[in-house]
């Protein structure tokens, strides 16, 4: 005879929505371990055993293989409200909740991406059928952060990730060109502060909707940076393969002549 179930947290019946997929939505696939065994601990309903249980979760890259949760800042496991503690947060990968029990019931599993963002709950039977049990679960991230994308990127690639090339393929074809970043830095290098801002100032007014302008760079140098003086060259060269140049006003001689070497 199957223990009996103690029924799903209303926390957790509350909460068990679908998430429908929007246009800047991603999903990804969450998998719970359940590892459960019998404990010699008196039960409080003698004909089932106590039982010592512990869940923990991992992310699925797209080839199916396990990876840290680290998308996650934190979750939280919404046990049946008869646990001496129900609610049971977690901050580190792979969030390991473990109790002891007697009874089977559903637990709703919050997953949280920053403090106050919460993904639609997972919602995870917890049973005794088997000493160890996986389940996989979709998960959905609704209009994620750029920050967000990146740590995603890491266990495959995102729909609009498909769209960047055909993108890129509309720059004119000596914008899209492969630089010699080597000589770009050495170039950098024999303008003087006004003119390596000129040049900024450029980037700025020639960029297009698809320019990614990094703007993280400051007090950061680069080997290809031969003095190593000026972090600007950071920013240039982070810049050059998405800009067209054949469009630039080159309004000063040396500038004239830095682009006309590209």
């Amino acid at each position: 005879m199957a223990p009996i179930r103690r029924g799903a947290p209303r926390a957790a019946k509350k909460l068990a929505i679908h998430a429908r997929l929007g246009t800047d939505d991603e999903q990804r696939k969450v998998k719970v371990i359940t590892d459960q065994h019998v404990i010699d601990k008196p039960s409080p309903v003698e004909e089932f055993p106590m039982r010592q249980w512990s869940l923990r979760l991992v992310l699925l890259d797209e080839d199916g293989n396990e990876r840290p949760a680290d998308v996650f800042t934190k979750v939280v496991y919404n046990l049946h409200p008869t646990f001496e503690n129900p609610t049971q947060t977690f901050t580190k990968p792979p969030f390991i909740c473990s109790n002891e029990g007697w009874g089977e019931f559903e637990i709703g599993i919050d997953l949280y991406t920053t403090e106050k963002t919460k993904l639609a709950p997972i919602i995870h039977d917890l049973n005794f059928q088997q000493e160890k049990y996986e389940v996989t679960h979709t998960v959905v991230f609704k209009n994620p952060s750029q920050a967000l994308q990146e740590r995603l990127r890491e266990t495959g690639p995102l729909p609009s990730d498909e769209e960047r090339p055909k993108k890129k393929g509309l720059v004119s074809k000596k914008g899209a060109q492969k630089y010699d970043y080597e000589k770009i830095a050495e170039a950098l290098e024999k303008l003087e502060e006004e003119d390596l801002l000129r040049v900024i100032q450029l980037i700025n007014e020639n960029k297009g909707p698809e320019t990614y302008i990094r703007s993280d760079v400051e007090g950061e140098s680069l080997p290809l940076c031969p003095s190593k003086k000026h972090p600007t060259c950071v920013y240039l060269l982070s810049n050059f393969e998405y800009l067209s140049f054949s469009s630039l006003d080159k309004s000063t001689p040396r500038v004239d002549a830095f682009l006309s070497e590209l």
